[in-house]
């Protein structure tokens, strides 16, 4: 790895890997990230175990859930000589005789994920010398996920800033153009890092009655008074636009099911109170399947709430 600089944590990543595959062995390497309960796979280098940037296992069923808590080593030549590892869930689903483990940290001080290995033979004890390697790297690539977590925030603060051809003339929100390059560049992030994120589609009900009964001037001060609601109701670090027409989205990045959830209860509480009736859903992002597909289940959610309350009124 002597004179190798590395343009991101994505590579540097995949350098490690290789290095470390290259040096210790072992089928499968991997950087993970562990959200809830779910222990997420960003990058691997596997020689036979099958597994891909994208697969989710769970934390719980890992070594490294005991890893990390310490109660297991982090080099385990044998790792059936160890009780924890003998009995964890995840030596069901896979062969696992030896493992390596290493945290990753966040700027905080909380857990982002592991740097770990498996292999389907036992290892000579030796290799618990070189742990010294296993923790700089583990260090190395935590130090470069923070520069890089901290850049990326500056990079996302500046394009919310960019020039008028990005929002809407009627509210001030993000139009069409904004939402399509944030919902791309945050769907990088994502696969990067294995941020959750979540999508919100919102629907004003009956803008066409408002426009054709009380003029279109009515109705676009019901849309100003929606783009406020979500404006007031939405995290700092949420992206709100709207699409055009009584159609806006909510971009909720870094924000997991539970805190979805409650957004989703503030949003509807807050419109109740303003006494704007409106057709909402929303759909989390799956590591496998990305955000536009988030995006189009958010819709579909929307639409069904909208048909609901349509014959509800019936």
């Amino acid at each position: 790895m002597n004179n190798i600089t590395f343009k991101n944590f994505e590579e540097a990543g995949q350098a490690i890997l290789r290095f470390l595959h290259k040096r210790f062995g072992f089928d499968l390497w991997m950087i993970t990230r562990v959200e809830g309960k779910e222990w997420i796979v960003l990058q691997s280098e596997d020689h036979g175990y099958g597994v891909k940037p994208g697969q989710v296992f769970k934390w719980a069923d890992s070594f490294c859930s005991h890893m990390v808590k310490g109660k297991a080593p982090k080099i385990a030549p044998r790792s059936e000589d160890i009780p924890l590892y003998a009995t964890a869930p995840i030596g069901k689903q896979v062969r696992i005789k030896s493992y390596i483990g290493q945290p990753l940290i966040n700027e905080d001080g909380s857990l982002f994920g592991t740097l770990c290995a498996i292999d389907p033979h036992t290892k000579s004890e030796t290799i618990t010398q070189d742990i010294e390697i296993i923790e700089l790297l583990g260090s190395l690539l935590s130090k470069i996920l923070q520069a890089e977590l901290r850049q990326n925030e500056h990079l996302r603060e500046y394009k919310r800033l960019k020039t008028k051809a990005f929002r809407d003339g009627l509210t001030g929100l993000y139009n069409r153009r904004a939402w399509d390059e944030f919902i791309n560049n945050e769907e990088e992030r994502c696969k990067r890092y294995g941020h959750p994120a979540a999508v919100f589609f919102i629907d004003i009900n009956n803008l066409k009655k408002v426009n054709d009964s009380l003029g279109h001037g009515v109705g676009d001060q019901l849309i100003q008074q929606t783009a406020n609601v979500l404006s007031d109701t939405v995290r700092s670090n949420d992206i709100v636009a709207r699409l055009g027409g009584d159609e806006f989205v909510i971009l909720s990045m870094e924000n997991n099911k539970a805190g979805a959830e409650r957004l989703l209860n503030r949003i509807i509480e807050a419109f109740a109170q303003a006494k704007i009736s409106i057709a909402i859903g929303f759909s989390m992002r799956h590591p496998s399947r990305g955000l536009l597909f988030a995006a189009e289940q958010a819709d579909k959610k929307m639409f069904e709430h909208k048909r609901q309350i349509k014959s509800e009124c019936f």
